[in-house]
């Protein structure tokens, strides 16, 4: 089990050394000298590990924003996080989940080899999320364990492989070109945003492109328009959460000056994982010719969601604040109807919410990432609703999981089995 835990967690689910070793793989395939060898594969980790510091850093402002805003609207109900439902999962059924997600992982190989379907999933921690969702959904339907692990690791291969091809049609109009995918479980939101992008705005008139008139012309610089966006969040929820609030958060820093540091701790983390983002996708995408010419033909490797931020920075902030409307406007309607109320919590509603503008703004400019992130908001906060009693039917409380794959797959796979008497 030690061995297996170290397998799962340091190698599968830590995607830096995963994203490496498979640099690492596709330019010894390629035969390249052992100082490029060597080169690529640190340079590989190395930006994925500047991407994770980024990703840290906004993580930790949001976590600040989210209990500022809580605190000061009285928010009560569900946190959907993916994070915390798998670390409830695996502390019922720790040995299943590593099980399903190793499984999970040799699956998706397969089917990238022997299928059309030549998608990679190289975002680790997602898989494994995944892989607490399928043992917890399957457990629910009162499967055995090795039936969980069989059952669970095929699915998650599938998923693995068909997911990434759901949002690829859309992922070539964001980057221009069919090198990467999408290896995040919200693929049926951003297909659903690049399709909505399309209908509803014109591509050339891009978040990136606005032509602003006289002093909001510095707002097509992304730093400052990130900036002030998040400003003005933070200090909304530092004026409603109150000075002793504020400064029992900070640490005794003034409550007035507070908000603006994690304001612009947040844009510089952004900025720096746009900048890590470009450093490792310089070197996997040239390593990865290795993998598709020797071992899997025409393989992509499917990479987590901020991939696509430095394509449409400003976009990511677009998508960020149209989906957190959205998922407050849904707050209040799921408490009216006396359902079960779901928080919109920061962290996720960016990452997610970001994405989503990006295939937005990919179709359909300014208009596409509005929209299409205020539809995600909304499918991110009516999903973990529906998804919830079966989490509470294993016995997890408090939260949920907010991706729409895991949502839509959970639910299938719960009722079929019900349907079939299980």
């Amino acid at each position: 089990m030690e061995i297996l835990k170290i397998f799962v967690f340091d190698f599968l689910g830590s995607a830096p050394i995963l994203v490496g070793l498979m640099a690492l793989l596709g330019l010894i395939l390629q035969k390249k000298r052992p100082e490029k060898i060597i080169s690529g594969t640190l340079k590989t980790i190395v930006g994925f590990l500047i991407f994770g510091g980024g990703a840290g850093m906004a993580v930790a402002s949001l976590a600040s924003f989210q209990t500022l805003f809580s605190e000061g609207f009285g928010l009560k109900g569900v946190l959907p996080l993916a994070e915390a439902i798998t670390a409830l999962a695996q502390t019922k059924f720790a040995s299943v989940v590593s099980l399903v997600m190793v499984v999970g992982f040799i699956c998706n190989l397969l089917v990238a080899r022997f299928t059309k379907f030549k998608y990679i999933f190289l975002t680790g921690q997602h898989n494994l999320y995944l892989a607490a969702l399928l043992t917890v959904v399957l457990k629910a339907l009162n499967f055995g364990n090795t039936t969980v692990v069989i059952m669970g690791g095929i699915i998650l291969g599938f998923a693995a492989a068909l997911y990434p091809a759901l949002a690829q049609p859309w992922m070539r109009k964001v980057t221009g070109n069919d090198e990467i995918a999408m290896g995040h479980y919200v693929t049926i939101a951003y297909a659903l945003s690049g399709w909505l992008g399309s209908k509803v705005g014109n591509p050339d008139e891009s978040t990136e492109k606005l032509k602003l008139p006289g002093w909001l012309s510095i707002f097509k610089d992304y730093i400052v328009s990130v900036s002030i966006s998040i400003i003005i969040f933070f200090y909304i929820a530092a004026f409603m959460a109150g000075k002793v609030k504020v400064e029992q958060l900070s640490g005794g820093v003034s409550w007035l000056v507070f908000p603006l540091f994690q304001s612009l701790t947040f844009t510089a983390a952004l900025y720096i994982i746009i900048t890590g983002v470009r450093m490792f996708l310089g070197e996997i995408v040239p390593a990865f010719v290795g993998i598709s010419e020797k071992l899997i033909p025409n393989a992509k490797p499917a990479l987590d969601c901020p991939v696509v931020f430095p394509y449409a920075p400003t976009a990511t902030v677009v998508g960020f604040i149209s989906a957190y409307i959205g998922g407050l406007l849904c707050m209040f309607i799921l408490a009216a109807l006396h359902m079960t109320v779901i928080i919109p919590v920061a962290i996720p509603y960016f990452f997610i919410g970001a994405t989503a503008g990006v295939f937005g703004n990919a179709t359909g400019g300014w208009k596409g990432a509005i929209a299409g992130g205020f539809v995600t908001g909304i499918l991110i906060a009516i999903g973990p609703a529906l998804l919830y009693p079966v989490m509470e039917v294993i016995g997890l409380s408090g939260t949920t999981f907010p991706e729409t794959d895991f949502v839509a797959l959970g639910l299938v796979i719960y009722y079929l089995g019900k349907m079939f008497g299980r």
